[in-house]
């Protein structure tokens, strides 16, 4: 069995609240959610090679893009 040590953590109500809330919906603690989501983030931080689709694109975007700036000047050019 994995050692297991204990974290207080802050939370905004509004999180807490809905952590709580999905925890109760799916029979869980808020420790089992924290725990099951921290595995994954961890699972998902190994590298794996991506979908080919995904590599085809990969950095057709430049890094320094400002999206929501460029959207919001393409919508003011197309709707005037």
């Amino acid at each position: 069995m994995t050692a297991k040590q204990e974290l207080t953590i802050r939370l905004s109500t509004e999180n807490l609240k809905f952590l709580k809330r999905f925890a109760r919906e799916h029979g869980l603690t808020a420790t089992e959610v924290l725990g099951r989501y921290l595995t994954r983030l961890r699972e998902a931080s190994i590298e794996q090679p991506a979908h080919p689709r995904v590599e085809s694109i990969s950095g057709l975007v430049p890094s320094d893009l400002e999206a929501r700036t460029s959207h919001m000047k393409h919508l003011a050019k197309k709707h005037g």
